[in-house]
């Protein structure tokens, strides 16, 4: 893995692909486990989760089904502080089991407002499936129930995170490198 430059920023690589596949296959079989005799929902948080998702839900081998929503609250490196729900939840959730589906929990803002929506829909549980998890930045309180791989405050982009758009097609993600 080399370095990768996007809008005159170089990243360095973080966490290879491979290290990602088999925390995937783990989290998956942890979820089949606590999921046994249901047929979970999976709602894939768009556009950064679809990678992830993806992966998730196919390793996942038992009956289940998947939907998307799309949130946005970020600008470039930062977060604006505002969630804004694009495309919405047709389904019905009630009594369901409801495993949201992020690429990164970082403040916490954007999937604390979508439970606190999502729980007015009546679902039996909601868990959080995160591939990133930044504990030092939550500002809300929120604790996802199943994380890939916890991080510090770095800017990271790669397996669907990205920088205006750009750099979620990489398989591999990669953090803002530090200027010496």
């Amino acid at each position: 893995m080399k370095e990768v430059q996007y809008n005159g920023l170089t990243f360095e690589p973080y966490i290879e692909k491979e290290r990602i596949a088999a925390r995937v296959k783990e989290l998956a079989d942890q979820i089949k486990k606590d999921c046994e005799g249901k047929v979970p929902l999976f709602i894939c948080v768009l556009n950064g989760a679809f990678p992830f998702a993806a992966d998730l839900f196919r390793a996942v081998d038992m009956d289940a089904e998947i939907t998307f929503i799309r949130l946005k609250s970020y600008e470039g490196m930062s977060s604006t502080g505002v969630v804004k729900e694009v495309i919405g939840l047709s389904e019905n959730i009630k009594d369901r089991t409801v495993i949201i589906v992020e690429d990164i929990v970082d403040t916490g803002k954007t999937i604390h407002r979508l439970i606190e929506d999502l729980k007015k829909k009546e679902p039996a549980e909601l868990k959080i499936a995160t591939l990133l998890f930044k504990p030092e930045a939550l500002v809300c309180d929120v604790k996802p129930d199943y994380v890939g791989f916890e991080i510090p405050k770095k800017f990271v982009i790669g397996f669907g995170l990205d920088l205006d758009g750009m750099a979620r097609n990489l398989e591999d993600v990669y953090q803002l490198k530090e200027n010496a």
